[in-house]
């Protein structure tokens, strides 16, 4: 079979499992100013958000641009630098890159046809004690309503750099959705999903920093379980290819069931269920860590293997 990645029991076997994953968001800043000395249209743009952390030397200071706590103007400033043939990469928290400035995405850049890389940070609530200003889990699920963007959802950082490099020398909309939650291995960059292991009963895919979790909440299951570290475009040839039952559960670190359609579109000539399991719509007003978060949506293994249980049987 072509198109995916199966992970085998010798890379299993043979890759090295580090006792603290390395947390992406410091990759992504010691990685930057390299990217800009490699590339001369590279340009960062940040909002306050990482301007303590990134040590730009002398050669390319002059394209670590700090714009303050003005996140219109950010995805504004990329849209006129794109159009002056620069290659911008924005950062900041996913709900001041993407909410707060949903309207200059969608005319600076979708309208105007030019490319950013946009880079998040916090997840949906990796900053828990700071309430609901710096949850993001309507990231994804807002930039489906505009078209052509590719959305990364990396596990590890080695994940997050690979795709990072891949897209600074395009010009396309590129969403690159990091977290402070990882897995402890590489499993794949996509755009194509790996195959993490294979069963008769249905699919579980999951997305991003959610593959251990996963994994080990279907420990004994006889289920697939298919590994997405990119989401749009969504791999519907890999879940067809692999599908044993029609049954096919998402487990997503943001909004729950934002992937659904794409499922149901790729299973439209046949009679399919889909369960999306992420962030409920609901607010929750204490604040609490994120693992609180993730057992209050049921987003930690005993949740996700209640939930996947329960709609298999």
């Amino acid at each position: 079979m072509t198109g995916f990645a199966l992970l085998t029991d010798t890379q299993h076997a043979t890759t090295s499992e580090p006792t603290t994953p390395p947390d992406l968001r410091e990759r992504f800043y010691g990685l930057l100013p390299e990217l800009l000395a490699s590339d001369p249209r590279a340009v960062a743009l940040l909002a306050d958000i990482g301007a303590g952390y990134i040590e730009a030397p002398a050669a390319v200071a002059d394209r670590v641009i700090n714009l303050g706590i003005r996140e219109q103007l950010l995805v504004s400033a990329a849209g006129g630098l794109a159009l002056a043939g620069m290659r911008p990469v924005v950062h900041t928290f996913a709900p001041f890159l993407v909410e707060r400035p949903y309207e200059q995405l969608k005319l600076d850049l979708g309208h105007q046809g030019v490319g950013a890389v946009l880079v998040s940070a916090g997840g949906s609530y990796d900053m828990a004690g700071a309430g609901e200003t710096h949850f993001g889990p309507r990231d994804v699920p807002l930039l489906d309503t505009l078209e052509g963007w590719t959305v990364h959802v990396p596990g590890h950082a080695d994940e997050a750099e690979a795709q990072l490099r891949a897209a600074l020398p395009g010009d396309d909309r590129v969403y690159l959705r990091l977290s402070g939650a990882s897995n402890a291995r590489p499993y794949g960059t996509g755009p194509s999903m790996t195959v993490l292991r294979r069963g008769s009963r249905g699919t579980v895919v999951a997305v991003g920093p959610l593959a251990d979790r996963t994994l080990a909440a279907v420990e004994g299951l006889d289920v697939t379980v298919l590994y997405a570290p990119t989401v749009r475009p969504f791999d519907t040839a890999t879940v067809r290819a692999t599908l044993s039952e029609p049954d096919v559960v998402l487990v997503e670190p943001y909004l729950a069931g934002t992937s659904v359609r794409p499922v149901a579109e790729a299973l439209r000539d046949v009679r399919h269920r889909v369960l999306g399991l992420g962030v409920g719509a609901a607010e929750l007003r204490r604040y609490g860590s994120p693992d609180d978060h993730d057992a209050a949506h049921g987003l930690d293994v005993a949740g996700i293997r209640r939930s996947v249980t329960r709609f298999l049987s």
